[in-house]
């Protein structure tokens, strides 16, 4: 077993939103009397080391200890600042995200120790 997680960039930002969120909106622009085309994000940028630390601390740890950045999974042409623009979702279709940040992170450190209690009991 691996005691390290090797990443690329984790200063890299990348607006993280919910499935659900987004399933909404899909189904929205379903309802739309015309076809259209949307943009749908948070519009919120949160860099991976964010992402790190709120996942690591839910569970009692520190990132530092066990994430390494390693320049051989940084992309070749990085884009350091993805973020969305869903006004257009947002004035059309009445749409809003409604799971932040955080909350989305844990529900993911959740369902992943969920899984791994499964497995564990198997063996």
């Amino acid at each position: 077993m691996t005691k390290e997680l090797r990443l690329g960039n984790l200063g890299a930002k990348r607006d993280w939103g919910h499935a659900k969120d987004y399933v909404l909106a899909m189904w929205l622009m379903l309802q739309a009397v015309s076809p259209d085309d949307y943009v749908v994000g948070t519009g919120e940028g949160h860099s991976v080391r964010e992402f790190l630390e709120i996942a690591f601390e839910y569970v009692g740890l520190d990132y530092r200890e066990y994430v390494i950045s390693d320049p051989t999974y940084y992309r070749p042409a990085e884009i350091y600042d993805l973020v969305a623009n869903a006004s257009k979702a947002r004035q059309k279709l009445g749409w809003e995200n409604k799971y932040q940040f955080a909350d989305l992170i844990r529900e993911m450190v959740d369902s992943d120790l969920g899984n791994y209690q499964k497995i564990d009991k198997k063996y």
